[in-house]
């Protein structure tokens, strides 16, 4: 039999011949070391040009494609390609791994996403500025900077200064300045983002790579030059180096490294040259390779050791193996395919890709013979052994023969393949030749005739000459099994030394015995070819192997070490590779391996899937809400006041866990069953729980001084969750060990790779990860003396890692010559860091020193699968139920300790279930040994040996069966383990007695008196015991199915129902042993039943969820009423179903099911279990969908069965899969003490909602849309102005025109000065604040002489002494949140959070930025996943955390260090709006949130957040209202105002007071002050005597002071409050900002604001700076911009919708939304007259310009005029007919006699005044001179439509009154400067962001001084904000400036703004 092993010689990288120029650039480097650094196919190669030397980084498993130095040059960084690319951080001295950066970047560099179709070319960091980093690629160039975890680019303005284009290749350089190397050759110097000159023609063609060095900078192009440069980018000299002596035509330069007097230059041909500066016409060539196209041709010389190589390039090159070198290359006219070299190595043959071959001499490349026959490619030829012939095959499926000394002449063919010819070997005699096909077919021919030979005898004794082929017997063994694939590419025998290579298309070459007879034979392997291996071949004297890569084209030369050498070798460390080298792919070792042993077996198949999982709730309840909606409507009792509290849990999970039992310090017990962790006390009996998982516990760890423990959980979306629960770090199935300094924690999942993951848990940071094996892991440990270090071992796996950065680099155990690699069970380290101890399947101990094994003692029979190490020694437990003791050797054993019955100690409680049970666990400590057992039993062992049993519990297999006795406290259970038990429930909690039965069981039950027990087996028969014997008394079969349920009537028990899973019920009379009735008619299997009290009634549910009744004895089926149901009295209540407990079954009971049910004996209160492992308790009756309940985790999978005890003390549970048996003690409500339940509350909230208040509704319901998704603020119809053909007009004017010249389309009024454009806006002055539907966002800065706030996407700090306001503008959308950072060392930093749309990461995502308010810098920006916006920011105590809430429909909270922009935390708070999240304010790990019927408080744990809900518990009648506000006290009392007007006082989780009616509507903010801890207020009130909007409370919000707002509201509502120095800074929901002293109460009023609706009414006073504005709110507000104030507001009643001065500023018109409009007269502000003729909306009102008339457009498609000069009567004198659509602009003429009418249907149109008659006459309309523009539409407007303008329009437009510059405001929100006229399509402009969304108007001031823009709202979008733009061009402050501007584009400069970009992208994205 052929030995299958893999050989045990192998092969080491010696030399790699070539370079990767083609498709890379820039990858080619000097280290300090003076070597050179580059990579060829997956390996990084240091060459050292003084030694010629290489040294191989072989890290990568497929192609390297980018390769950096590190300025410092020693580290190297590569980055491979493929489906998980990652980067590898080496050393390029010992090139050993320092780093590997996986999951894209590891620091959470969030967009580093590099399009992999090349969009980006280059990327580099500013090395002279922190967090910056330049980008490029085609036609753009981008500047980055880091700032918080948000990369956020700007692009690069190429201006006129240069063309836009494609960027290859950048260098930074210091000031900011960045040279960029352009596609056409020229060269482009940046300064900021600005492109500041070009150096034309630096290159004839494109600037590949550039580098930049002390001396300067060096370029490389295609023109194959290389230029360098100084530091000012001054030339400094050319070289080009197609004209050297190396040089050819065509060479192209892709990489260039300038060092001293060295310059390294790779080229696109795989060539290296190095170039030393004074001899610059000599380039050396150092490296070189084949280039593009595929290398397939490999021969070698058969005396020499020489390889020959040919490939696509259609060059043949010959290469020195001893000298590492090319000595001679040649060139052909085709493609090279295959070469061959005869036998005396005078000819060489090379196979071209047209189906000729050529034969050269090799001496001096000669010519001898050209010769084409066939059509397709050669793909394979060969010389014969004794010279004579040549055999070539195609791809034409023949072979051809030709004869040598006959020049060649065809002597023979062979055809007999179906398939191309892909191998081919001669005979030693050269009589037979054997080929492959591609088919895999294997023929023989005869030669030279080419006769093919079928005889099998004929063949038998035919001795190969050599053997390529990869089909035959010898070779069965390089396929996998069952594999009938050809992905091998070439094989290559070496018969002496018995081993074979093979050449694969995956990139590995491996290494077999030969012959290998067998298929799956194992092997060892090798990496580094990235793509295809082609072909391999062993040199003539068997020293080295050679292998060529297909598309790296390069050549691989490895040394081969036969085994003798091995000897020698073992002190080189082996090479170090994330892939090891000994296959673990194939299985066939089981030939030789001990029959496995079942236990393994059974652990390495289970699988922890779930039909339904705890992670799935929160979707299952979102399907739901529908349903629950409906359900809310009826009344839902209420949860029931008792509670249960876990009392004892009986069980260890050892079936299929290990080494998960442990002394703690104090020497209580520490170990895991189903989902609790337990903490048992010996002493006293006593257990303490942990209840933080919910989900199977599967592994648990100690921490080195016994203190801490950390467990890991069963979970489906394990990553997902890694942490969760304080330090559980909730790994996928850690076997988490703890390092010895107890930093570090190691875990394995059973995902299918087995990932190992490092963690460090205090932080809950995840230092490393790595995938482990495909097959399980059992164990991980870390090294106690090296943190870094630790081992995994599993089935065949015994691997030793280190951690490298992100990822951990494994070492598999080397066996030598001892073996192979057994199943290691469980493992250890020793007393040293190098020594490790591992146990296997077989018994053995194996002892390891470093990664050798250096022997193996026998230890046990069977497995052994736990292992402790002492101070002085070993302990092991075995499957054979032994603990043996070891001395610290393991030379000899020193004492065995057997478990057996026997062996009990007298005292000990419980029973031992068999003897020798297998040993699972074993831990040491206080002089004894624990022991865990697979039988689920805890045993302490004594050192003496008597054994005491602490713990059991059933063993594998579910727990369903559970009774309670009638009057004793004991249980039975029974299960599918084949046992039925007997547990004591009083304080002893132990197991009485115990009896194996033949079959597994599924139910039991006591009889009445407590005598006999029934129990149910799953075959159908059950039996009755005697309670206390566990004797059998009677037992019965008459069923085939699993007996689900067995009762035995109340009373006497004279009857006995069995319920079985085939559908019926079978009642047996108990005295007569008969059976006497069988009820029938359910339709599905039985799963409860229940008697009455009088024992003639059955009640029955079966799993079709039908209720049933029977009558006993005979079975008869009745029907009840559902109302006599209840009028029952029943015996017991177990029953799932029935009105009397349909409140139990929750939302999603349609996926899960409520398994059980129990009532208590005073029928109070229904206990249940159900599939999500909850235990809940319920009201009885439960009627009505939906009850409330109280409910409690423990279990982790099902809950099978619930009871209550005979007295109602105890209930007792069962869980299915976990097998654990848990007492909950009850607890009467009255009796409990103040202690803390531990129920979770009702998934659903109350139907007494938290209360009423249409603001708090409103800021509930509101839906935030981002800019980008903004619609049309007016319902327009029609098409877009810029997509409607133009008809020509009648008179296309002649080009000389006769007529009058074309009047100004503008009246202007300054034609005495020089007209000027206007350059530039700058925001000078906000009108508003965002009090409407945001709260705390006003806050005192620099003790109160600044005052920060925000509306619309502005920051706003304002001045209170000088009221001069400056802007933080760098948000792209609503800001809705704002806080300041508290800190002392971050003093005047402010977060602000805006909305967003996606949670994608992507440029709409929403953000948070950390600015400094004094100079407006951003400290950092973080993208994050709320999606929807942030509505929440608050900074902890230290101000290094920030605190955010988004308006995600989970209301996610998130904890960020703002600094690094690391998100630490993440986790759901809340199913509904959570309004407010603060920290303590002297706590960085503790914050409070608030929100609708909800109150948390929240602990951060590591990286894990735990919150705990406010518990109303003790006060009377407190209901869970609706939270708005947060306030702290001393002591850890919390103060949360409610929607009520009362505030609620908690202590820690407690509610302890009310503070009722603190105000009379709701609280809505609330202020701590933390100088002396007073609390301010903020309430909705109405303002009275006593009472008042703000009050000023002492610390315990015992006493208050009001304050009073001197507003002249009917109520005053606050929305935000803060607390300086004597004064109290408040903001109202009327966007007023007002300050009230703290002594006198005196309001002061900052800022006052529209409050409601949009501002539709914008008009600027003719002469002065003021202007007037009129809103929905019924208000029309004078402002005055140089006093920066509101000067006098008009209340109307109704909403106004625009408004109009007179041409002489002494009137004022009014539209209504109504339809009426007024007329005031300025100075008395008294009404002159009013009208309705109309009963919609006036949408327009203009005064003519000569006072005459006035016009008034409204809604209902018309246009009145009234004529002013007959007085106030304001009789309407015509009006325009024939308009399309509603009003939107109207424009008068300069004469006053025509008026252009702008429409909804995007037309305009012009009418005479005032008949109203329109007028259609274009020429007429082109001549006409207007006295003002404010149309969007029309002809010379028609460049302000964008292309953009599909989802939102352009609103409002107005012209300066110099007639040459446009505003537009649009739905986007931006404001635009464009030229007047601007008649071609997309005109350019300027942009100003700072509105949100919606401007409805904009308006020149008089004199061009000011733009005045307003912001719309629609529904929800932003408060009304003005904001006034300041423009630059003053009387004289840059004139000169702004000629030369003016000369330079006739128009503006076009601005791009990432923003846009953005909504492009997103337009793009989403058509």
């Amino acid at each position: 039999m052929a030995d299958r092993s893999a050989p045990s010689c192998h092969l080491r990288l010696e030399w790699v011949y070539g370079y990767r120029g083609h498709q890379c650039r820039n990858n080619l480097y000097y280290t300090a070391a003076k070597e050179i650094v580059y990579f060829v196919a997956g390996v990084g190669v240091v060459y050292s040009p003084r030694e010629h030397r290489q040294k191989f980084y072989l890290g990568h498993q497929d192609d390297i494609i980018s390769l950096a130095l590190h300025p410092e040059r020693v580290l190297v960084a590569t980055g491979q390609v493929g489906k998980e690319p990652y980067i590898c951080v080496w050393d390029s001295y010992t090139v050993q791994t320092v780093s590997v950066l996986k999951d894209v970047h590891t620091h959470g560099i969030a967009c580093l996403a590099f399009d992999l179709d090349g969009q980006i070319f280059d990327i580099s960091w500013d090395l002279y500025q922190p967090n910056k980093l330049v980008s490029c690629g085609v036609k753009h160039i981008k500047f980055w900077s880091l700032c918080g975890n948000s990369l956020t680019p700007k692009r690069g303005v190429f201006g006129k200064t240069g063309d836009l284009q494609t960027i290859l290749c950048l260098a930074c350089a210091r000031d900011e300045v960045t040279y960029s190397g352009a596609l056409n050759g020229d060269i482009y110097v940046w300064k900021g983002i600005n492109l500041v000159r070009t150096i034309q023609g630096a290159h004839a063609a494109g600037i590949f790579s550039m580098n930049a060095c002390e001396e300067g900078f060096a370029t490389g192009g295609r023109d194959g030059c290389v230029r360098l440069w100084d530091l000012n980018f001054k030339p400094i000299t050319v070289i080009d180096l197609r004209e050297t002596d190396q040089g050819y035509k065509g060479l192209s330069v892709r990489s260039v490294c300038w060092r001293g007097d060295h310059i390294l230059v790779g080229t696109q041909d795989s060539e290296i040259f190095e170039i030393v500066v004074h001899e610059r016409n000599k380039p050396f060539l150092i490296m070189q390779g084949h280039c593009e196209g595929e290398l397939w041709a490999l021969a070698v010389h058969p005396t020499k050791p020489l390889a020959m190589t040919g490939s696509d390039d259609r060059s043949v090159r010959i290469w020195s193996l001893i000298d590492h070198a090319l000595i001679a290359r040649c060139n052909m006219e085709e493609p090279i395919r295959c070469a061959a070299v005869s036998t005396d190595g005078i000819h060489l043959a090379l196979g071209m890709k047209d189906g000729s071959f050529t034969v050269l001499r090799v001496r001096d490349m000669t010519e001898v013979v050209h010769i084409k026959d066939r059509k397709e490619a050669i793909h394979e030829l060969k010389y014969s052994p004794d010279g004579n012939f040549l055999a070539v095959g195609s791809n034409d499926s023949s072979v051809d023969v030709y004869g040598v000394v006959q020049r060649y002449k065809k002597v023979g063919e062979c055809i007999g393949s179906l398939s191309f010819i892909t191998h081919m070997d001669w005979s030693s005699d050269s009589k037979y030749l054997q080929t492959n096909d591609g088919n895999g077919k294997r023929l023989f021919y005869r030669m030279p005739g080419g006769k093919e030979v079928t005889n099998k005898e004929e063949l038998k004794g035919i001795q190969w000459a050599s053997w390529t082929c990869v089909s035959g017997l010898e070779v069965n063994g390089i396929w996998p099994k069952y594999s009938d694939i050809n992905d091998i590419n070439s094989v290559d025998a070496n018969f002496i030394g018995q081993v074979m290579v093979t050449a694969d298309d995956y990139g590995i070459v491996k290494l077999f015995r030969y012959p290998c007879l067998r298929k799956g034979a194992k092997f060892k392997k090798y990496l580094g070819h990235s793509a295809h291996v082609t072909n391999v071949r062993w040199s003539h004297d068997h020293q080295w192997v050679v292998s060529i890569g297909g598309a790296d084209h390069s050549v691989f030369q490895w040394k081969f070490v036969p085994d003798r050498k091995l000897k020698d070798t073992l002190h080189i460390a082996p090479q170090e590779s994330l892939v090891d080298s000994n296959s673990d792919e194939s299985d066939s070792d089981q030939s030789d391996v001990p029959e496995l042993d079942s236990e393994i077996e059974q652990e390495t198949q289970i699988t922890y899937r779930r039909q339904v999982y705890k992670e799935d709730l929160p979707q299952l309840k979102e399907q739901c809400k529908e349903k629950r909606k409906s359900a809310a409507s009826k009344r839902r009792e209420r949860a029931p006041g008792n509670s249960i509290r876990l009392h004892f849990v009986h069980g260890y999970r050892g079936y299929d866990c290990r080494s998960n039992l442990f002394y703690t310090q104090t020497g209580e017990i520490v170990y895991h069953v189903a989902a609790v962790g337990v903490v048992y006390n010996r002493q006293q009996n006593t257990q303490r729980f942990y209840l933080g998982h919910d989900d199977d516990i599967l592994c648990l760890a100690i921490h080195p001084l016994k203190d801490y423990v950390a467990t890991g959980q069963v979970d489906v979306e394990y990553v997902a969750k890694l942490f969760r629960d304080f330090a559980v770090l909730l790994s996928l199935r850690a076997f988490d060990k703890y390092h010895a300094d107890g930093k570090r924690l190691a875990s394995v999942g059973i995902d299918d790779n087995h990932t190992i993951v490092l963690w460090d848990w205090k932080k809950g940071e995840k230092l490393s990860a790595v995938r482990g094996s495909k097959d399980k892991i059992f164990v991980v440990k870390v090294n106690p003396y090296m943190p870094d270090k630790l081992i995994t071992v599993g089935i065949k796996h015994m691997k030793f890692w280190r951690r490298a950065g992100g990822g951990l680099i494994g070492r598999k155990g080397c066996t030598g010559a001892l073996g192979r690699t057994d199943t290691m069970m469980c493992a250890v380290y020793g007393w040293t860091e190098e020594m490790a101890f591992s146990g296997t399947s077989t018994g053995d101990v194996c002892i390891w020193r470093d990664v050798f094994l250096i022997k193996t003692v026998k230890a046990h029979d069977g497995p052994v699968f736990s292992m402790h190490a002492l101070e002085k020694g070993f302990v092991t437990g075995g499957k054979d139920g032994v603990v043996a003791l070891w001395d610290d050797t393991f030379e000899r054993c020193l004492k065995t300790y057997a478990i057996k019955r026997a062996a009990l100690a007298p005292g000990s409680k419980g029973l031992l279930l068999e003897d020798n049970p297998s040993i699972r666990a074993i831990s040491l400590g206080h002089g004894h040994i624990l022991v865990g057992t697979k039988n689920g039993e805890i045993l302490e062992v004594d050192k003496s040996g008597p054994i005491t049993l602490l713990v059991q519990g059933h063993m594998e297999g579910e727990v369903w069966g559970l009774a309670t006795h009638p009057h004793l406290p004991i249980c039975a259970t029974v299960s599918d383990d084949k046992t039925l038990r007997i547990w004591d429930l009083s304080p002893s909690h132990c197991m009485l007695a115990v009896r194996k039965l033949k079959k597994g069981g599924r139910c039991c039950c006591f009889s009445p008196d407590g005598k006999a027990l029934a129990v149910g087996l799953n075959d159908g028969s059950f039996l009755i015991v005697n309670a206390d014997t566990l004797e059998d008394l009677v037992s019965f079969q008459h069923r085939k199915d699993i007996i689900s349920e067995i009762r035995f009537s109340p009373g006497a028990g004279k009857y006995l129902a069995v319920a079985s899973c085939d559908n019926f019920v079978d009642i047996y009379n108990v005295m007569s042993s008969k059976r006497v009735g069988i009820c029938k008619g359910a339709s599905s299997y039985i799963t409860h039943m229940d008697w009455d009290i009088r024992g003639k009634l059955l009640q029955v549910n079966t799993g079709a969820k039908e209720q049933l009744f029977f009558e006993a004895p005979r079975g008869k089926k009745q029907t009840i009423p559902s109302l006599e149901v209840e009028k029952i009295g029943w015996a017991s209540w177990t029953s799932v179903l029935g009105s009397c407990c349909e409140g139990i079954w929750p939302i999603i009971g349609e996926v899960t099911d409520v398994t059980a049910s129990c009532l208590t004996s005073d029928s109070k209160v229904l206990a249940t279990g159900d599939d999500f492992g909850f235990v809940k308790l319920f009201r009885y009756p439960a009627k009505g969908k939906f009850g409330k309940f109280k409910r409690y985790v423990a279990h982790s999978t099902h809950v099978t069965n619930v009871r209550w005890t005979y007295d109602d003390g105890l209930l007792v549970t069962v869980g299915g899969a976990d097998t654990s048996l848990m007492l909950w003690t009850y607890e009467v409500e009255g009796h409990r003490d103040s202690r803390q339940c531990d129920s979770e509350e009702s998934d659903l909230d109350s139907e007494e909602d938290g209360g009423y208040d249409s603001d708090v509704t409103r800021e509930n319901e509101i839906n935030y849309t981002i800019k980008a998704l903004s619609t049309n603020i007016r319902p327009m119809f029609g098409i877009k102005p810029h997509l409607q053909q133009k008809e020509p007009t009648l008179d296309e004017r002649p080009p000389v025109s006769r007529a009058l010249p074309q009047p100004e389309k503008l009246q202007t009024n300054n034609v005495g000065k020089k007209k000027r454009p206007i350059e530039d806006l700058i925001l000078e002055l906000v009108f508003g604040y965002r009090g409407k539907d945001c709260r705390n966002n006003v806050h005192y800065l620099n003790d109160g002489a600044d005052v920060i706030y925000h509306t619309a996407s502005v920051g706003i700090l304002y001045n209170v002494a000088t009221g001069s306001q400056s802007f933080y503008q760098e948000h792209n959308d609503d800001i809705l949140c704002l806080t300041v950072n508290q800190h002392p060392k971050f003093t005047n930093i402010v977060a602000t959070g805006q909305v967003g749309d996606s949670a994608d990461m992507s440029a709409t995502a929403p953000s948070i930025h950390v600015w400094d308010a004094m100079n407006k810098q951003t400290l950092s920006v973080l993208r994050c996943y709320h999606s929807k916006g942030v509505c929440s920011v608050s900074f902890s105590a230290t101000g290094k955390l920030l605190l955010s809430v988004g308006l995600d429909p989970e209301h996610t909270i998130t904890i960020w260090k703002w600094q690094e922009g690391a998100k630490i935390a993440s986790r759901a708070g809340h199913n509904q709006r959570i309004f407010v999240a603060e920290f303590r304010p002297d706590s960085d790990t503790q914050f409070v949130s608030v929100g609708v019927k909800h109150v948390r408080f929240w602990t951060l744990a590591g990286r894990a957040l735990l919150s705990k809900k406010g518990l109303l518990s003790s006060i009377e009648d407190a209901r869970m209202q609706t939270m708005l506000s947060v306030a702290f006290g001393a002591n850890n009392l919390t103060f949360t105002g409610t929607i009520s007007g009362d505030v609620c006082v908690w202590k820690d989780h407690v509610l302890v007071r009310i503070v009722a009616k603190a105000h009379n509507g709701p609280v809505f903010t609330m202020y701590t002050t933390l100088r002396d801890g007073l609390i301010v207020t903020g309430g909705k009130e109405r303002p009275s005597k006593e009472g008042g909007a703000v009050k000023l409370w002492d610390q315990e919000l015992k006493r208050c002071r009001a304050f009073r707002l001197e507003t002249g509201q009917m109520t005053d509502c606050v929305r935000s409050v803060c607390r300086g120095k004597g004064k109290i800074l408040v903001g109202t929901r009327n966007a007023e900002i007002i300050e009230v002293g703290e002594k006198n109460a005196a309001c002061n009023i900052l800022i006052n604001g529209h409050m409601d609706g949009p501002i539709w009414g914008l008009a600027t006073h003719p002469s002065r700076d003021f202007f007037l504005s009129a809103a929905e709110d019924g208000t029309v507000r004078l402002w005055d911009i140089a006093e920066k104030k509101m000067l006098n507001k008009v209340s109307l009643g109704h909403a106004a919708r625009t408004v109009c001065y007179s041409p002489e500023g002494d009137m004022v018109a009014i539209g209504m939304k109504n339809g009426e409009f007024i007329i005031l007269l300025v100075t008395s502000l008294k009404i002159w007259g009013k009208k309705r003729d109309r009963r919609s909306a006036i949408q327009d009102i203009r005064f003519s310009p000569d006072s005459r008339y006035l016009a008034v457009g409204s809604s209902e498609n018309a246009v009145d005029f009234y004529d002013l000069t007959l007085g106030p009567t304001l009789n309407r004198i015509s009006y325009c007919k024939d308009i399309p659509s509603f009003v939107i602009q109207m424009d008068f003429s300069a004469d006053s006699s025509y008026l252009q009418v702008s429409t909804g249907s995007y037309k305009r149109q012009v009418y005479e005044v005032p008949s109203g008659k329109q007028l259609v006459d274009q020429a007429v309309i082109d001549r006409i001179t207007w006295a003002t523009w404010t149309s969007v539409l029309g002809d010379e407007v028609i460049g302000i439509w964008s292309r953009h303008a599909e989802k939102a329009d352009v609103n409002c437009a107005c012209v300066s009154h110099s007639g040459i510059n446009l505003v537009t405001g649009d739905d986007f929100g931006m404001v635009k400067l464009f030229d007047f006229p601007c008649p071609e399509k997309f005109a350019k402009h300027k942009r100003f962001l700072g509105h949100s969304a919606h401007l409805t108007n904009i308006r020149f001031t008089s004199g061009d001084r000011y733009v005045v823009s307003a912001g719309g709202d629609d529904c929800s979008q932003v408060n009304a904000d003005l904001e006034l733009c300041h423009q630059k061009a003053g009387p004289l402050q840059v004139r000169h400036l702004l000629s030369l501007k003016r000369d330079q584009n006739k128009g503006l400069q076009y601005q791009e703004q990432q923003y846009f970009d953005s909504i492009q992208e997103w337009l793009n994205l989403k058509p």
